[in-house]
């Protein structure tokens, strides 16, 4: 495996945290669904309080930021209201706040929801739609001036994987990702707060996904730093024959891969599995 360059970047956190630093080392950030049809874990932490304690668990177990979710992203999945996204993810993350500061992101395509979010103490917003779903979420994040991480995506959550097709697979993704940077620099994000993620699983079908794996360093072209989640994607299923909850080994492969190709921060459903993952990959890099 070659190993790419990694370079580094500072996140700025709300008051008064310290600056989320990337590069150095990677990052893990664990997964909280609050959704009852989560693709990974089947609706187990649909509530707030095994949500929380799988929060603190992940703490313990070495996470670096917190990613809470409460509506579904999985293929062909109907969108939730906004009320109920809020009655899923703000009594989590002021959970949450009880009783640590670790870094936490909100992962909603709705502003309302990331504007309740931010008020209850989430620090960055992670939007899949990369600021399509909802005109008022580049404004929420350009006043807060929040972290923002963009996603790519062919389609919507519910059409993604109806026969996705590519003419040029990684340019129409660096395409992607650039032009929704720009479309928020252009509303007041600052380009020093964006985070990218190629988007593996959402509208690529196996060889895209398994592409997009191999090559990851050809994000190192928007000079932004790489969120990666691949973490028990069909993908890997379809690979290994293996069901969602027998895919940790091929995880820990393409999260191996992604780190030596650069990524910074891996997103992850077992966090103490993966620190030692990122642990290390980040050995293999410092070393090679």
């Amino acid at each position: 495996m070659a190993v790419h360059p990694r370079n580094r970047f500072s996140l700025r956190l709300r008051d008064p945290k310290a600056p989320l630093e990337l590069g150095a080392r990677t990052l893990v950030m664990g997964i909280v669904n609050t959704t009852p049809d989560s693709f990974s874990d089947g609706g187990r932490f649909f509530g707030s309080d095994s949500a929380i304690e799988q929060a603190r668990r992940m703490i313990d177990g070495g996470a670096d930021i917190l990613d809470i979710g409460g509506e579904s992203t999985r293929p062909f999945s109907e969108p939730v209201g906004t009320e109920e996204e809020l009655r899923r993810v703000i009594p989590v993350i002021e959970g949450i706040r009880k009783f640590s500061e670790i870094p936490v992101s909100i992962d909603t395509t709705k502003a309302a929801v990331a504007r309740r979010a931010l008020d209850s103490g989430a620090d960055m917003v992670n939007d899949v739609s990369a600021l399509a779903l909802d005109e008022e979420m580049v404004d929420l994040v350009a006043r807060t001036g929040v972290p923002l991480i963009l996603m790519h995506m062919q389609g919507t959550p519910r059409t993604m994987q109806e026969n996705p097709h590519y003419d040029s697979l990684f340019s129409e993704i660096i395409s992607f990702l650039e032009e929704r940077t720009q479309f928020a620099v252009k509303h007041g994000v600052d380009r020093s707060q964006v985070v990218v993620d190629p988007g593996i699983g959402f509208g690529k079908t196996v060889s895209h996904n398994a592409c997009i794996v191999a090559r990851l360093d050809f994000l190192h072209a928007l000079d932004r730093p790489i969120l990666f989640g691949a973490s028990r994607k069909k993908f890997i299923g379809a690979i290994l024959d293996r069901e969602v909850d027998d895919r940790e080994v091929g995880t820990a492969v393409v999260n191996t891969q992604a780190i030596l190709a650069g990524a910074h921060i891996i997103r992850v459903h077992d966090v103490p599995f993966h620190r030692q993952v990122a642990v290390m990959a980040d050995a293999l890099r410092h070393h090679s």
